[in-house]
């Protein structure tokens, strides 16, 4: 069942606009497709957040528009923390669309308890489906993987329905063995207090506004 969005059409755009929509829980998106005027809209910022959690792509808007439509890409903050834009591509039930399906590891390769490490090698592969069946993600199960083996496009758990268009031969996931730490690096002393890491989806800073 897909994610329902309910929106308001936006009269004002602009920075100071969007700013101000921020701080009332809302978020600045923009509606377009099938040769149609784009609509400028404003969406419920927990709805749009609950939306992005579950993974939905495909979702129906209602409010002042009733639109079925594709989240087609999401402006975050510097530090991944708060969604700034949506951009959603209007849907016709029936209609196949072509888009980016992540891809998520499931089980426990074999090969990690001979000394290999696991290694994801492509976490997203462009599919095509139905606008009103998009997948969530796609599964490849890595319970026979093997020290030194690969899987591959082809190895991926596809729904009926949806045609994965990346090469099959292409690889997901790898198990090599693990590098040994050279001994000299292992008595080395440290070299002082390490900057610290910033953890998270680093995306464009600049605010996209229409």
């Amino acid at each position: 069942m897909a994610e329902v969005l309910h929106v308001k059409r936006r009269t004002e755009t602009g920075t100071r606009a969007a700013r101000r929509l921020r701080r009332q829980g809302q978020v600045p998106a923009i509606l377009y497709g099938h040769g149609e005027q784009n609509v400028p809209l404003s969406l419920s910022a927990s709805e749009v957040q609950a939306a992005v959690r579950h993974g939905a792509r495909q979702v129906d808007l209602e409010g002042d528009l009733q639109e079925k439509a594709l989240i087609r890409e999401l402006q975050w903050d510097t530090w991944g923390l708060e969604i700034l834009h949506v951009d959603l591509q209007r849907v016709h039930a029936g209609e196949r669309v072509t888009l980016e399906v992540a891809i998520h590891l499931r089980g426990d390769a074999p090969g990690a308890h001979e000394g290999g490490h696991v290694e994801q090698l492509l976490h997203e592969v462009e599919v095509e489906c139905s606008a009103t069946e998009v997948p969530e993600e796609l599964i490849l199960r890595i319970n026979q993987l093997q020290l030194g083996q690969t899987l591959t496009v082809q190895h991926l758990a596809v729904p009926e329905g949806v045609k994965v268009l990346a090469d099959p031969d292409t690889p997901v996931v790898q198990c090599v063995a693990a590098e040994e730490v050279p001994e000299e690096e292992l008595e080395a002393p440290p070299a002082g207090p390490a900057e610290p890491e910033l953890i998270g989806r680093k995306k464009k800073e600049e605010e996209q506004e229409d």
